[in-house]
């Protein structure tokens, strides 16, 4: 294995003889950098908008578009050995009823789909299929018995689509957004309980995410679902939403740290609290930058920047974290920039010190906080007068007692010592959960804030469809207004006619008069 000089895209190239692995790879890499890996066996054909996951130390890719076709097949990287090869699936013809295949032998070609590792299957979600379909299906590929499936899902199943997030949270998936096959956006969320395959829609509070497609999407904790980014078709999206699994609370969060570029068809994995995202860009250009979000305090970095021309910068791309050895890593795949790409970069994040405590813990009560303080301030001032006390006792009283009563006077004053030691540390701990409880309150003041900024955000919209009603009034007035003229101008017309009618009718009277009379004269 040797490691050649960074080019100009800050991407190093690092090629591998047949012994070694990328273990032996992660012990070289230097944090925070895209890596370039060779690899061996024959490479997948280039692609964009395919689908990866990493199980048991295996780096799965499937399917994706290359030059407007849809591929099907599922590549594996054998990340030990570095080593390239191409999984031949077979119908499960006991389950696969439904599924109308081509070939027996060959996986739907497939685009915009999700990839999600379930026990000791794949599971791929949605996405553009020669095979239409009105519902999202599930497929299920066993990478063992090389056998795959569709899975029967039942309850509310969505509307097919593609571009969408699916995130897996314990054993359900939680899907959100998209574009269904009339090129329709989506803010949908629907979450598939795996352990019955049913579906259901989640009904949200608050303002949700505008829809969209070819964003990323992950969970926190077990309880925040975290939307960044995506596109529209006239835009790309740099907005980052959180929606709390309990309450079921949509809210835009203030972030701090670096200013993050709109971005769409990135890809994103999270290492820990961090969540990293490659990738993407908006209608000018690909995104240059590795961006991390610190998903406990919402602080944006950023990790590493690559060349505007280089295969990172590009968008549909996938993105995959693991640990191997002790060490986590990110492995990008893929992805277009002008060229279709078949490049692996790995890139090994700096460790960081876990960020305490979380930002989004339970309230914590400013009340408690401060009878916490108080009880703290009141025992440090008695224990100062202990220990004053006990100063001036040492002072003033010089040892006139005998050696027993002195032995006695020694032990009782280490005790009191024990004690006061015992106590300190008690107000130590104390002093850190005032500490923890301070945090709590800012936290809980940032979500108020969060909150505070969606209610601002309605109101807006509520004001400006009383403009827009007031507007519509004032014309309406008018109008009517204008209406009620032509009225009296049409009754005024209604008169004259009559008038005339009466004086025409009183001629015509007048004229059979005189010639009746000329008649008979």
């Amino acid at each position: 294995m040797h490691l050649h000089s960074p080019s100009a895209s800050s991407v190093e190239d690092m090629t591998v003889n047949g012994h070694h692995s990328l273990s032996a790879i992660l012990s070289e890499l230097p944090y925070d950098q895209w890596m370039l890996i060779c690899t061996s066996g024959r490479r997948p054909l280039t692609r964009y908008k395919h689908a990866a996951a990493v199980v048991h130390e295996k780096l799965f890719v499937i399917g994706g578009s290359h030059n407007g076709r849809y591929l099907s097949d599922v590549q594996v990287l054998d990340l030990r050995s570095l080593s390239w090869s191409v999984l031949n699936l077979r119908v499960d013809t006991g389950t696969l009823s439904a599924q109308k295949t081509s070939s027996n032998e060959v996986f739907p070609a497939i685009s915009s789909h999700s990839l999600v590792a379930w026990e000791n299957k794949l599971l791929v979600i949605a996405g553009h299929s020669k095979e239409k379909s009105d519902a999202v299906t599930v497929w299920s590929i066993d990478p063992e018995t090389l056998l795959f499936s569709v899975i029967k899902t039942q309850g509310k199943v969505p509307i097919a689509r593609s571009g969408q997030s699916v995130t897996l949270m314990g054993s359900k998936l939680i899907m959100f957004g998209g574009e269904d096959g009339r090129r329709k956006l989506l803010n949908d969320l629907h979450v598939l309980d795996l352990s019955t395959m049913s579906w259901d829609v989640v009904e949200t509070k608050k303002t949700p995410p505008s829809p969209r497609f070819d964003h990323s999407a992950t969970v926190h904790a077990g309880q925040y679902f975290f939307i960044f980014g995506g596109s529209s078709p006239s835009s790309c999206f740099g907005d980052l939403h959180v929606l709390d699994l309990q309450s079921l609370e949509w809210s835009q969060p203030d972030v701090q740290g670096v200013g993050v570029a709109s971005r769409g068809g990135h890809a994103g994995a999270t290492v820990g609290d961090m969540w990293y995202m490659v990738g993407g860009g908006n209608t000018t250009s690909g995104a240059t930058e590795t961006i991390a979000l610190c998903m406990p305090k919402l602080v944006w970095s950023i990790a590493t920047k690559v060349s505007r021309q280089d295969p990172l910068a590009s968008e549909g791309l996938t993105l995959c974290s693991l640990s191997m050895d002790g060490e986590s890593v990110l492995i990008a795949f893929g992805g277009y920039n002008g060229k279709y790409s078949n490049e692996l970069f790995v890139l090994k994040p700096k460790p960081r010190t876990p960020a305490q405590p979380k930002l989004y813990q339970s309230p914590a009560a400013a009340a408690a906080a401060a009878s916490v303080t108080a009880a703290y301030a009141v025992a440090t001032l008695t224990d100062r007068k202990n220990c004053d006390s006990a100063d001036e006792y040492v002072k003033e009283e010089p040892s006139t007692n005998p050696p027993e009563a002195t032995s006695l006077d020694a032990e009782n004053l280490a005790a009191k010592k024990n004690t006061l030691e015992c106590k300190l540390a008690e107000l130590r701990e104390e002093n850190e959960k005032v500490k923890l409880n301070l945090e709590d309150v800012r936290n809980q003041q940032s979500l108020l804030a969060m909150e505070l900024k969606a209610v601002r955000s309605q109101l807006e919209g509520e004001r400006s469809r009383c403009f827009k009603l007031e507007a519509q009034l004032l014309e309406t007035a008018k109008r009517l207004e204008a209406l009620g003229s032509i009225e009296r101008e049409l009754e005024i017309l209604r008169q004259q006619r009559s008038e005339r009618e009466q004086d025409i009718a009183s001629v015509q009277r007048e004229a059979s008069g005189g010639l009746l009379r000329w008649m008979t004269g």
